[in-house]
């Protein structure tokens, strides 16, 4: 089974500039906990992500306004993608090495296309045995967007 089988396509998105604000609007509009950051509406080329616990950790907890930009406290280095053509094997073993439950899917020029969710693919009825490790291997301690 490939990713595109199990991705959601063309998730919403938002630009460095626009504020936490919109970000958590996004997140709340579509009931989703990370939303892609891209460089532009028409391109799309991935820049990073944005999620709940970065609003959580890096602007309530420090005290910061909803007016924030979405710049200052989103993840932008080392995000794990995959390709739509990729096995749902690959998605899996990337989550479960990064500890992620969410992995944005982009094409050859690097455009955001979808995202996949650990439970996007228990949902299509991958093989639950390697679903359950994945889930266990992603809810370890640690990780290097624990922090």
């Amino acid at each position: 089974m490939q990713v595109r089988d199990v991705m959601t396509k063309d998730p919403s998105c938002v630009t460095p500039g626009a504020t936490i604000r919109e970000a958590a609007q996004v997140m709340q509009r579509e009931n989703v906990g990370i939303v892609p950051v891209v460089e532009e509406k028409g391109n799309r080329r991935l820049l990073g992500v944005v999620t709940d616990r970065d609003i959580a950790v890096r602007v309530v907890a420090e005290g910061r306004g909803a007016d924030t930009r979405v710049s200052e406290i989103m993840s932008s280095s080392r995000i794990t993608t995959c390709a739509p053509d990729d096995d749902v094997d690959n998605a899996m073993k990337a989550m479960a090495t990064e500890q992620v439950r969410r992995i944005p899917i982009v094409d050859e020029r690097g455009s955001l296309v979808g995202i996949v969710a650990q439970a996007d693919i228990v949902r299509k009825g991958h093989d639950s045995q390697e679903a359950q490790r994945t889930v266990r291997d992603i809810s370890e301690p640690g990780g290097k967007h624990s922090q």
